[in-house]
C-alpha cells in the first residue's frame, strides 16, 4: 500500500507491500536477533536475513507470526515508509556503556518517532529548521569551540545572559526533542538526523533540570559541529562538553560572577541563576583560571561526598512539547489518536511513547480529549 492509503486489512494484503526495512525496525526496536525471532515464528535465522534483505517475502502466515512475535499491526511491515535518510553518524553519550543491541534500539526507537513526527507533519506546520552553519579549523582549539557557541548564540538572538528553557529554544529552531522511552533507561542523551530534521533523544533516568539544559546543549554541539565526525572520540565529547558550557554561560558574563573562593552560597545563588550544575560551575571556573587545581579537586571531593542528586535541586528536566502540542492541537480540530495510529500504523501505546513528554505522566489529565467515544 502507499503512504496515507489507509491500512492493509489482511496479512495477505501487506505480504504484496511487505518492506523489508520495516521488519528490521521492528526487531530492532523490541530488542530481538534474527535467530530469537526466528524461533519465535518456526522459520529458520537465514529467512528471517533473506526478509529484511528483500531477496524473499514471508508469507501471510508468517507474517502474521511476525507481527504477533513483535508485538506490532501488520500493518506496520506494508506502510509505505521508506528508511529516512540519516546523513552523519549518532552520538551516543553512553558508547562505552551500553551494547550495540541497546544502541540500536535506541536508533529504532528514533525512526520510529521520524514516523510519527512525519504523520503529524502532514497535518501541520511544525517549526522550521533555522540553525546556524559553523565551519571550524582542524584540528579546533577551546577558543574556536568557544566562540562556536557564542555564533550560534547569535544566531539563535540570544543576549550574554541566561537561556530560560533550552529545549524550547532548540523546539523553536525546529529541533525535534524527545524523551526515550523506559525501555531505553541505559542510554544517555544522544542526537541523530532523521530525514530533513535533527532529533535529540533524553535519558528518562535524569529526572534533573540543570543536567537536562547541560545534555540538550551538549547534543546541539554535536548537531553544529560534527556533521561527519565518527562517534565515541572522547576528543569530540570534550568539544560537544565545551561548546555546551559556553553555550549556557558566555564566558564574558561568568567569571565576573563566579566567586573567587568555593563559596558555596554563591555558587548556589550562581546554579539557579544559569541554570548549570555546581559541578558545571565548578568545571567551568578551573578552565577559565578561577579556581586553581587544589580548589578544583576540593570542590569536586565535596560534590562527590554530598553525592547525588546535588545540594540545590533546580527541580524537574526541562521536557519537550512539540509532539505533544501537535497532539493536543489536532485533538482540538477533531483529529484524534486513532486516526494517526491509522496514518503510522503503530500501535496506540507506541505512539504514545513517542508523543510522551515525560515518563510519569504521559498524557495528563486530558488523556480523554484524544480519543473519541466508541
Amino acid at each position: 500500500m502507499s503512504r496515507g492509503s489507509g491500512r492493509a486489512a489482511t496479512p495477505a494484503l501487506a505480504v504484496a507491500a511487505f518492506q523489508p526495512n520495516a521488519l528490521t525496525l521492528a526487531r530492532r526496536w523490541r530488542r530481538m536477533s534474527k535467530k530469537q525471532l526466528a524461533v519465535h515464528t518456526g522459520v529458520t535465522a537465514a529467512a528471517v536475513s533473506q526478509y529484511e534483505l528483500g531477496q524473499a517475502r514471508p508469507s501471510a502466515g508468517v507474517l502474521g507470526r511476525l507481527a504477533l512475535a513483535l508485538a506490532l499491526p501488520v500493518e506496520f511491515f506494508a506502510a509505505g515508509f521508506p528508511t529516512p535518510a540519516t546523513p552523519g553518524h549518532a552520538h551516543f553519550r553512553s558508547l562505552r556503556v551500553t551494547t550495540q543491541a541497546e544502541r540500536d534500539q535506541a536508533l529504532a526507537f528514533g525512526e520510529i518517532a521520524w514516523r510519527v513526527i512525519d504523520v503529524l507533519q502532514r497535518y501541520i506546520h511544525l517549526p522550521q529548521l533555522r540553525l546556524p552553519q559553523l565551519d571550524l579549523p582542524e584540528p579546533a582549539t577551546t577558543a574556536d569551540i568557544e566562540g562556536a557557541a557564542i555564533e550560534a548564540r547569535a544566531a539563535f538572538g540570544l543576549g550574554d545572559g541566561p537561556i530560560p528553557h533550552v529545549t524550547r529554544l532548540l523546539e523553536s529552531q525546529g529541533i525535534i526533542v524527545l524523551t526515550l522511552p523506559d525501555a531505553s533507561d541505559r542510554v544517555d542523551a544522544f542526537s541523530h538526523w532523521y530525514g530533513q530534521r535533527p532529533f535529540i533523544f533524553a535519558s528518562p533516568g535524569k529526572n534533573d533540570k540543570a543536567r537536562s539544559r547541560m545534555d540538550a546543549a551538549h547534543e546541539l554541539g554535536h548537531l553544529l559541529l560534527h556533521h561527519d565526525a565518527e562517534p565515541g572520540s572522547q576528543i569530540l565529547e570534550r568539544q560537544a562538553t565545551t561548546f555546551a558550557s559556553q553555550f549556557l554561560a558566555p564566558t564574558n558574563r561568568l567569571r565576573d560572577e563566579l566567586p573567587g573562593r568555593l563559596d558555596f552560597d554563591r555558587l548556589h545563588e550562581l546554579k539557579r541563576h544559569w541554570g548549570m550544575s555546581l559541578k558545571a560551575l565548578i568545571y567551568r571556573g578551573h578552565t577559565m583560571g578561577v579556581y586553581r587545581d587544589h580548589t578544583y579537586r576540593r570542590g569536586m571531593s565535596l560534590l562527590a561526598e554530598w553525592g547525588y542528586p546535588e545540594p540545590g535541586d533546580l527541580g524537574p528536566r526541562e521536557a519537550p512539547s512539540i509532539a505533544r502540542q501537535a497532539v493536543r492541537l489536532l485533538a482540538s480540530e477533531g483529529i484524534h489518536l486513532d486516526a494517526l495510529v491509522t496514518r503510522s500504523a503503530m500501535p496506540i501505546e507506541l505512539l504514545e511513547a513517542v508523543v510522551a513528554a515525560d515518563t510519569e505522566s504521559p498524557f495528563g489529565d486530558w488523556t480523554d480529549t484524544l480519543n473519541p467515544p466508541n
